[in-house]
């Protein structure tokens, strides 16, 4: 996969691009395509907990997912060390320059330590055309290239059989089945390669 990591020098907005998409860091704009995406039936299934509100939305986006893309990539741009820091980057349709989806990365406390993982989703009229799975590489090759994170975990309801693929079609292995809130979740892990 064709991966090129750099920064807009115009606007100076963080992007990675991939071979039909590019990952950019989450701006104000995106607000609107944000919510319209986490009230899709597919997105309320499997992550309900996004469904909220607009106005509450937009809250999260001014006053926490912005300012913490700030404070991880100037992290990971000085030393590397992310820490406990988020990353919350939109999936851009390169053709169209439409927001398709969300490919992050954060620390989930419910997994054992390290404990950062990658979460996605992806608008219904685009699944099943690789574009996650191009995110999720992506996001995984700047961490793995650009940070101090050398471990990765992805989770999954077994009945979510397409983020299970795109975990699996990542590179991360099985390692058991978890319960996190009543649910059993697949949990998997990736770890960067020592070369």
């Amino acid at each position: 996969m064709n991966t090129v990591i750099h920064s807009d020098l115009n606007d100076n907005i963080f992007m990675i691009a991939c071979e039909n998409i590019i990952l950019r860091e989450y701006r104000y704009e995106d607000l609107d395509a944000i919510h319209a995406l986490t009230m899709q039936p597919e997105i309320i299934e499997f992550l309900p907990d996004w469904n909220v509100p607009k106005e509450q939305r937009r809250d999260w986006l001014v006053n926490y997912e912005l300012v913490d893309n700030n404070r991880f990539l100037a992290a990971a741009a000085e030393s590397g060390n992310v820490e406990q820091l988020r990353l919350r980057l939109g999936i851009i349709l390169q053709a169209t320059g439409e927001f398709i989806g969300w490919c992050c990365t954060g620390i989930k406390e419910e997994l054992p330590p390290p404990s950062r993982e990658i979460m996605f989703a992806i608008s219904s009229e685009h699944r099943n055309k690789g574009y996650t799975t191009q995110a999720v590489q992506g996001l995984v090759k700047y961490l793995f290239e650009n940070t101090n994170v050398e471990e990765l975990n992805a989770i999954a309801l077994p009945r979510n059989l397409s983020s299970n693929r795109v975990i699996q079609k990542s590179g991360f292995d099985f390692l058991t089945i978890m319960m996190i809130e009543g649910e059993a979740y697949n949990h998997y892990k990736l770890v960067k390669r020592k070369d």
